[in-house]
């Protein structure tokens, strides 16, 4: 019997989409042919290359309503934000736009006597695989670059969003690149280790859970395959005594509940100084309660499902747990909760660091709110996690947000806004949120390897 890929859609339960897997033997003919295909990708000029994948974001934007409607069905995302082209053209392009600066040599000498230089070469093959949260996007961060720079490119996205790494794989061979320089596949976890295992690829980027990144690392041990991984997160924001209490409400309850809160640097946990903390809370719960929660098909849903049934069973748990133990959950049940995908958003008050809430990953719509005495105590409350991926600070006082941001383990600091993706700006994370370094300059400097040259003239 065929082993085969399911996409459950959360809007009804339904099968939206099913996919055989590649065997082992199949799965590596791939990778024979994105290696034969490598060397003539990487030769063609590096303007070709940048041209090539800037038209092949272009494709993607001329199905943006197709988009929208298909994440609706796999993911469960609203159909009114319209998709992730503006993100997804934002993060491609910005990384086209860099590309001659960000690989150009660096130049030790140049004289009569010699040359030194160092330059930069593709890993090769480089295998990308996706999360279905934001699949257009995430997959986009390291597809452009890579091929830009001359890798070639094998893309396994998420079982959730099946559809998003064929129509991706659609709109890049229409815009001319070569079928073997970029390729869509659909595998199983058994296979992906062993093709990783026995070093198919030059470069492994992961973006997932913690568990996916450990099977990922413990499948390239001893390989020397470069891994990088983006896993999870407990993303907390602090809103100092001097914030726009209004301001700090919509940005950090958007960034807790947008996406229904599945997002890598969503917030989780917030903190408030005890004199801004009363209005805040009581603002934060009339944001909540202003949502709709519904079919994501509906023009007018501002909160659609969770991607999946299980997932919304965790968060349930979670806030479950909390209240058992002395929180207060402060929204009502919403009427289209079904008690399956579709979940009331939460805000939880008198919780503790004891409670799971407030330490596991919830990625879903519900966030824990504590009062602080000061910037100390949210300090320690925010360093008090096993991830590492992003903070919010709330203030009026950018020097104090750049002393606090040197205190906080994290990779992304933000002052007055939060759940944003920079990409001029390193993508990174510590702890247990993994190591890896996409977007920005350095996101070449992953995706390729520093090659030297000392070239004795006399």
């Amino acid at each position: 019997m065929t082993n085969t890929l399911k996409c459950i859609s959360p809007i009804d339960g339904s099968v939206y989409l099913e996919r055989p897997v590649l065997s082992l033997d199949a799965a590596r003919d791939v990778c024979a042919r994105a290696k034969a295909a490598q060397g003539a990708w990487a030769a063609r000029p590096l303007s070709e290359r940048v041209q090539l994948v800037r038209d092949a974001i272009a494709e993607v934007g001329k199905a943006t309503d197709r988009m929208a409607q298909e994440l609706a069905h796999q993911m469960g995302r609203p159909v009114r934000y319209g998709g992730e082209f503006g993100g997804f053209a934002e993060r491609g392009n910005y990384m086209a736009d860099i590309a001659e600066k960000a690989l150009a040599p660096t130049i030790v000498e140049d004289s009569d006597k010699a040359t030194r230089k160092i330059t930069r070469e593709a890993r090769g093959v480089v295998l990308v695989v996706a999360p279905w949260n934001y699949p257009y996007m995430t997959a986009i961060n390291t597809v452009a670059p890579a091929l830009i720079a001359g890798n070639t490119v094998v893309l396994k996205h998420a079982t959730q969003t099946l559809q998003v790494g064929e129509r991706l794989a659609e709109a890049f061979h229409a815009a001319g690149i070569p079928d073997d320089v970029f390729q869509n596949v659909f595998l199983d976890h058994d296979t992906t280790s062993a093709l990783i295992a026995e070093r198919q690829f030059g470069f492994v980027n992961f973006t997932g859970s913690v568990g996916g990144g450990k099977a990922m690392e413990i499948a390239a041990a001893g390989t020397f395959t470069p891994v990088a991984t983006e896993l999870g997160g407990k993303d907390p924001g602090y809103v100092r005594a001097d914030a726009d209490v209004d301001a700090a409400v919509d940005g950090l309850m958007d960034g807790a509940m947008f996406n229904a809160g599945q997002c890598c640097c969503g917030i989780e946990r917030i903190y408030v100084h005890e004199s801004l903390y009363d209005a805040f809370v009581e603002k934060a719960v009339a944001w909540v309660n202003a949502l709709k929660l519904g079919n994501p098909l509906e023009a007018d849903t501002d909160i659609g499902p969770m991607a999946n049934v299980r997932f919304a069973a965790e968060v349930r748990a979670q806030i479950s747990e909390a209240v058992a133990a002395g929180a207060t959950a402060l929204i009502d049940t919403f009427e289209a909760d079904d008690g399956g995908a579709y979940l009331t958003p939460q805000i939880l008050t008198n919780v503790t660091h004891d409670m799971r809430v407030m330490r596991d990953e919830s990625f879903g719509p519900v966030v824990g709110i504590m009062p602080v005495k000061d910037d100390a105590e949210a300090i320690a409350l925010m360093n008090d996690c096993q991830f590492g991926l992003t903070a919010a600070i709330f203030t009026k006082d950018a020097d104090a947000a750049d002393a606090i941001g040197a205190q906080l383990e994290t990779g992304t600091v933000f002052m007055n806004r939060c759940d944003y993706l920079d990409p001029a700006l390193c993508w990174t994370g510590c702890k247990d949120t993994g190591q890896g370094a996409g977007l920005s300059e350095l996101g070449y400097q992953a995706l390729t390897r520093p090659k030297s040259y000392h070239l004795k003239k006399a």
